[in-house]
């Protein structure tokens, strides 16, 4: 957790090129591959990469399924994605509140790949304290590992 009690941030250093881990986040093909911790599934809805656009998924974990709908905030290519589940497509309130955060994904060159920071914002200290004790770091950590590998292995 940051100073900020409602913010928690995950940085890596990614062995792999900055516009690859940016594919990774932008292709709803690759999502799939990456974005939960294995053995865990997650399937696209829908994934329209621009501000405003949708990006729903439903995450499958332990025989449950868990709908996660929002939308991006900010595409700033191989930089900054922002994504929330506060708003919906075209910065439609949600009636119903999922876990209430917006994730900020920053990314820059590195000597030795990507420098890669992933900040998930939270309404207020609670749902950080909840956030974190479902496992947030150690989570994103495992999904920064698979987008770390799947990255490294695709052609540029």
């Amino acid at each position: 957790m940051t100073d900020d009690e409602t913010t928690l941030v995950l940085h890596r250093v990614l062995k792999a090129p900055r516009p690859l881990v940016w594919r990774c986040w932008t292709d709803p093909a690759l999502i799939p591959r990456f974005f939960i911790p294995r053995p865990h599934e997650v399937e696209v809805i829908e994934m329209d990469v621009r501000p405003g656009g949708r990006f729903a998924t439903l995450f499958k974990v332990d025989g449950n399924e868990f709908e996660n709908d929002g939308s991006f905030l900010d595409v700033t290519p191989e930089e900054r994605l922002v994504f929330t589940d506060l708003l919906l497509k075209d910065w439609q309130p949600v009636e119903v509140k999922g876990m209430g955060f917006t994730a900020e994904l920053r990314f820059a060159d590195h000597p030795d790949g990507t420098d890669y920071t992933a900040i998930a914002r939270h309404r207020n200290a609670e749902g950080a304290e909840q956030h974190k004790a479902m496992g947030f770091h150690e989570g994103w950590g495992t999904v920064a590992t698979q987008l770390e590998e799947l990255a490294a292995s695709l052609k540029a």
